[in-house]
């Protein structure tokens, strides 16, 4: 992900385990109090198990069918008070974005990266903030913010830069060292 802006503040993207906020590794609740746009990443590659109603699509319904795989990332706007305008960059295709609280909650299962998630109650957008599909691989946004900031869900296709989980780079080692066993039996 990567911010092109106007205005005072940065784009940040952040990893979990994120220092930042205040209790550490949070988000919600006036954790952030900065000018600056954030993001990280949440579960990456992930194939839906039931439909999911979404409130932004490149185009088509506002449901995603069940067998979509997809890759989830949570975008915020987090400022004592004021305004960010500017464009987010991923590296692959929206799918679809989530804005509502109901539809926030609906797919917080994706979240499951250690993130503590505070006042689920109030997050989304406000009236009068933006957020568009501007290009396959970017979103607009132009959000204005006080307490306790925006909050929005970006699912973009399937992502070749994530990281495999641990569990699947050790099934992944012992099947390798499985093959080279059985290939080294057969010389």
């Amino acid at each position: 992900m990567a911010l092109s802006r106007s205005g005072g503040g940065v784009f940040v993207k952040l990893a979990p385990g994120f220092t930042e906020s205040t209790p550490d590794n949070t988000v919600g609740n006036d954790t952030f109090q900065s000018p600056n746009l954030w993001g990280f990443d949440e579960d990456q590659n992930i194939v839906l198990a039931a439909p999911l109603t979404v409130n932004i699509v490149p185009s088509g319904p506002l449901t995603l069918p069940t067998g979509t795989t997809v890759a989830s990332h949570y975008i915020f706007y987090d400022p004592t008070s004021g305004r960010v305008k500017g464009t987010v960059d991923f590296d692959s295709a929206i799918v679809a974005i989530l804005t509502s609280t109901t539809n926030l909650a609906a797919s917080d299962f994706l979240a499951n990266t250690g993130v503590t998630y505070l006042n689920p109650s109030a997050r989304g957008l406000e009236t009068g903030d933006i957020v568009t599909i501007s290009g396959p691989n970017q979103i607009s946004v132009d959000f204005t913010a006080s307490t306790p900031g925006d909050y929005i869900r970006v699912l973009t296709a399937y992502s070749p830069a994530a990281v495999p989980e641990p569990g699947t780079s050790l099934l992944m080692a012992g099947g390798l060292a499985l093959a080279a066993l059985v290939a080294r039996k057969r010389k």
